[in-house]
């Protein structure tokens, strides 16, 4: 009961935090750019096409984050958001080193490993996937 309650406490923290990164690219909300302003920034770093990128980050960002807050298809969400993490790690955090002070992928990282181990574990049994599966 004890894990389930933990594993809930993860998944709505994750997934609700990601759903709103993914609205900040999706539609603007939050402070930020929506596709075209986020697909500007990625064309600067280098990721074109930049708006379908931009698209296809707040599609993962935002559906994978919902997947984890529901608990429905835990796995999938949480390969999502990892795979958020992975290119973000890639692509603009790891060259600068480790510490998140410096701008490093310590962060990402974190979020990267609770994917993952979401992923492997399940939702637990305050997710919609104990209920359906």
């Amino acid at each position: 009961m004890m894990l389930d309650l933990g594993l809930l406490l993860i998944r709505l923290v994750i997934g609700l935090s990601f759903m709103a990164h993914g609205a900040q690219k999706l539609f603007g909300w939050f402070g930020g750019y929506g596709i075209k302003g986020t697909g500007g920034w990625f064309e600067s770093i280098g990721m074109k096409p930049g708006a379908l990128l931009a698209l296809l980050a707040g599609l993962a960002e935002f559906g994978g984050g919902l997947l984890l807050a529901l608990g429905l298809l835990t796995p999938v969400g949480g390969i999502l958001i990892a795979l958020t993490m992975v290119i973000a790690i890639v692509k603009v955090h790891g060259a600068n080193g480790y510490w998140s002070t410096q701008n490093g992928f310590e962060y990402n990282l974190a979020i990267l490993v609770l994917g993952v181990a979401l992923a492997l574990t399940g939702g637990g049994q305050y997710a919609l996937d104990a209920l359906i599966f």
